[in-house]
């Protein structure tokens, strides 16, 4: 079993500075091998179809809406699952202290998504992108070693996203969810309806 991790928005609490209103994780999850090999060739397939280098990486906020498009039809009818959380910074809720300390904050937001999961994860090999957020990755590292004898989580590993395909589709994902939540937005909806029939479950918090 294969997962990969990334997330979208900042965990940081002043909206009214710049900060994101919403900060998300997306969780996908394949339980076969071959796959995610499958899906992993069918991106980079799509590369050659749109005249990219094989280098090139799919990136949710940086690509235009036909490309958006393009790989989400893409990777629609492979074998995956998603799990996703979303936190509402705006909320009255998020009152705390603990909501004031990245740590903190980073550590509850996982264990919401791999609460979540944990009846879907069996030895799962988890990947995490090394180019992203240095302190997400941090700390989601720390909180999911601690986790690797409960039987749901095998290993823990970093890969740069720039060379692995899968975890594209992770920021694709997070991305995917991020924008739904903002209804405002053009393709709000239209994005997530591509791939709905792969979601398990999205938290929004607090409600």
């Amino acid at each position: 079993m294969l997962a990969f991790i990334d997330e979208s928005g900042d965990p940081g609490l002043k909206i009214e500075k710049g900060s994101s209103r919403y900060f998300t994780i997306a969780l996908v999850v394949f339980e076969d091998k071959d796959e995610a090999l499958s899906c992993d060739q069918r991106i980079q397939l799509l590369k050659k179809e749109i005249g990219w280098n094989e280098a090139s990486e799919f990136h949710f906020k940086r690509n235009s809406d036909k490309i958006r498009r393009a790989f989400l039809q893409a990777v629609s009818p492979y074998n995956f699952f998603y799990y996703g959380i979303v936190i509402n910074k705006d909320s009255q809720k998020l009152w705390g202290e603990g909501f004031k300390n990245k740590e903190s904050f980073y550590k509850y937001a996982c264990g919401l998504v791999f609460e979540n999961a944990k009846e879907k994860l069996n030895k799962a090999i988890i990947v995490i992108d090394k180019s992203g957020n240095l302190d997400f990755r941090h700390h989601l590292a720390k909180y999911l070693r601690r986790k690797i004898n409960s039987g749901a989580i095998k290993k823990v590993k970093m890969q740069r996203s720039d060379g692995n395909n899968l975890l594209q589709l992770a920021d694709y994902v997070a991305g995917v969810i991020n924008r739904s939540i903002k209804s405002k937005r053009k393709w709000a909806d239209g994005y997530r309806k591509i791939i709905a029939h792969r979601e398990i479950y999205v938290q929004i918090w607090p409600k």
